[in-house]
């Protein structure tokens, strides 16, 4: 005890201790010292429980006071210490206002001014140089408590507050959603921007009134901002006989709000209480234990973690291998350690600028097996230990998601706008390089990483008996090319099949017409060496088309005497496109594009290919719903049914070998560069 004493005494030197009392095992301070936010001394008030004392350490709840009051009020007459020492939180209470600042009229009323700083920033004149209550409670408070008070654990941290404190502490908390593990509020000003106090308190500080007063708004904020997966709930307590409830607190529009926003928010109507510290006190139990819960499990939290990544700063250089900061998963997300990646011509592709929507600077990669190292909150399909492969093709599987409950289509659409962009679904990245730079994402994947962060809806669960080598195959490219034949097309036993390309992809095609008892497998491409792997898979006939003295779809239509069955281009040629539905059958042959073609290119062929029975279909990863059929895809390779090892033709270990293996694949030897990260 006397060792803690004596170090608070130390690291406090700069602080004026006014008063110190026992309370509750703990001890309660009152210090004053100079701010640089208000250019006035400042007061607060510390509870620290008796762990603390003794040497230990606790994350802190910030209460914000009333119109009128000081530090004292909460201290003297809400009764919260007795909760905060068996919680074991730190009580921290400030002022609500400076005092003394010499403003002229800022004692002439009890609701603006000395006492009534409505945490803000003041704007206007002459109230701008001192009244900065919003700065205070939220940076420099904080700064100072971390650095000043021991026991203290920094980052660790709630708000609430009663009143014109709960209008504080809920904008604090929705203006710094990640600042605060929860937020609370007894009584608060909801939605300030109609009511007297609130529109004479915006008036007053703000250059831009009530309109700039709703950067302090609630409700506002909840609208325009919201919501906050960060903050899991929101709890308020009012009194049913609050004389202010329905003229000043506005209760109703924040709910509105918040559903409106899907935030969670908890009200509870207290009946027969009114506005007073006997209703606060009544309650404040159950609003620390609140606080105490939620900064626990954020305590528990994942950190940021660095690791090794090959990360392509612009287009057709080659990877950069630096360290970078991996952000812990959000609400919604997974964080992963990737276990061995398989290269695709995708990565290529955007590595090389032909990609549209890539973006620099960015991790690539997204074919992998990997090991759920942490998850956000709200994840509830996968934990930390399971083995998932990441999917570019997301399967949210909401009810109201036409897309999920059909059928027909596996293109969910729940992140795709910012999948697109190269960020997570709130927006942000979760990568950073040593320098502080922003890396963007690559297809909701970037595999390219030890480590990355995944939408839950992207992550396949696989069965834990799957090498992580093979498991990455089905991320892409075989079980595009398989799902081509056996979803988008359905071949059918019997079937004539033709397949342009004999990549993996293409020989992923072949695999599957086989196994669906196609009767007839054409195999093109200019490069006859892979002919002899296209046997081994399954096809039958095989055509190089520089060999031919005439168009490889005249040629088709002359071995087949109408075509065939099914082709499939695999190459992202627009001409081999056109090459492959006219080479289908007359009446009913179909065609399926795979590959994907450069930005800026277009389809073409004759009206009459179609008007005479042909048709041109499109496919993205096969048609496979992710999170339903991935798993399935894996369980038929472990049962023997569907063998894939013999796509992988190359091993490399370690992210700094990927641009070897991007070498490789380049070299046309190569069906699947698979690197390996971490040791089993």
């Amino acid at each position: 005890m006397l060792r803690a004493l004596t170090m608070q005494r130390r690291w406090c030197s700069t602080l004026k201790v006014m008063n110190s009392y026992n309370m509750h095992g703990g001890k309660v301070t009152k210090y004053k010292h100079k701010s640089k936010s208000t250019a006035t001394d400042m007061s607060f008030s510390v509870f620290v429980p008796s762990s603390v004392v003794d040497g230990g350490s606790a994350g802190v709840v910030y209460y914000l006071s009333g119109l009128t009051c000081t530090d004292d009020n909460f201290t003297t007459k809400a009764g919260a210490q007795a909760h905060a020492e068996e919680h074991n939180v730190i009580l921290v209470a400030p002022d609500t206002s400076p005092r003394g600042a010499g403003v002229p009229n800022e004692d002439a009323s009890w609701d603006f001014g000395t006492g009534a700083g409505f945490y803000v920033d003041a704007t206007k004149k002459p109230f701008n140089t001192n009244y900065n209550m919003y700065s205070y409670v939220t940076c420099e408070l904080p700064d100072l408590i971390e650095k000043k008070i021991p026991g203290v654990m920094p980052g660790l941290r709630s708000i609430m507050g009663h009143s014109m404190g709960g209008h504080g502490a809920l904008v604090a908390a929705f203006k710094n959603p990640d600042m605060y593990a929860s937020v609370s509020a007894f009584s608060p000003i909801c939605n300030p921007t109609t009511t007297p106090w609130g529109r004479k308190a915006f008036n007053g500080y703000l250059k831009g009134g009530v309109k700039e007063g709703k950067t302090y708004d609630a409700t506002e904020l909840m609208l325009k901002n919201g919501p906050f997966p960060s903050l899991p709930e929101v709890l308020v307590d009012v009194g049913t006989n609050d004389e202010f409830l329905a003229k000043e607190l506005k209760i109703n529009a924040l709910e509105a709000a918040c559903k409106k926003k899907k935030q969670k928010l908890t009200v509870n109507r207290r009946k027969g209480y009114d506005h007073s510290y006997y209703f606060i006190s009544s309650f404040m139990e159950n609003h620390v234990a609140f606080h105490a819960q939620n900064m626990k499990e954020k305590a528990t939290q994942p950190k940021p973690l660095k690791c090794k990544a090959a990360v392509a700063y612009a287009p057709n250089k080659p990877l950069e291998i630096v360290e970078v900061t991996v952000d812990p998963p959000k609400s919604g997300e997974v964080r992963v350690k990737v276990m061995a990646n398989a290269l695709c011509h995708t990565d290529i592709y955007t590595l090389n600028g032909q990609d549209p929507e890539g973006l620099f600077p960015c991790i690539l990669g997204h074919e992998a097996g990997a090991i759920v190292e942490s998850v956000g909150p709200n994840v509830t399909s996968v934990k930390p230990g399971d083995h998932v492969i990441p999917c570019y093709t997301p399967e949210c599987g909401k009810p109201d998601c036409i897309f999920c409950a059909s059928p027909k289509t596996n293109l969910c659409p729940a992140i795709r706008a910012t999948q697109g962009k190269g960020v997570m679904p709130d927006g942000t990245s979760r990568f950073k390089d040593s320098k502080g730079n922003t890396l963007y994402h690559f297809m909701g994947c970037s595999t390219f990483s030890e480590y990355t962060v995944l939408a839950e809806i992207s992550c396949a669960k696989i069965d834990k008996r799957m090498d992580f080598e093979k498991a990455s195959l089905f991320g892409c490219g075989i079980a595009t090319g398989l799902g081509a034949v056996w979803n988008t097309t359905k071949a059918e036993p019997g079937s004539t099949v033709g397949v342009w390309g004999l990549g993996a992809v293409g020989l992923s095609v072949i695999q599957a017409a086989k196994k669906a008892g196609a009767k007839k497998i054409f195999a093109i491409d200019v490069n006859p060496k892979k002919f002899k792997i296209a046997k081994e898979f399954g096809a039958t006939d095989f055509l190089n088309p520089k060999k031919l003295k005439r168009p490889v779809n005249e040629e088709i239509v002359s071995l087949t005497k109408w075509g065939l069955d099914y082709t499939y281009d695999c190459t992202g040629s627009t001409a081999v496109m056109r090459t492959a539905l006219e080479s289908s059958h007359r009446g009913w042959g179909t065609s399926c594009v795979i590959g994907v073609a450069a930005a800026g290119q277009e389809l073409a062929t004759r009206p009459f290919q179609l008007v005479t029975g042909r048709r041109w279909v499109g496919t993205a990863f096969g048609g496979w719903k992710s999170r339903t059929d991935v798993p399935k895809l894996v369980q038929s390779s472990l049962n023997g049914d569907l063998p894939v090892g013999r796509y992988i033709t190359h091993r490399f270990k370690g992210v700094e070998k990927i641009n070897a293996a991007i070498k490789k694949l380049k070299g046309g030897d190569c069906l699947r560069a698979v690197v390996t990260y971490h040791d089993k």
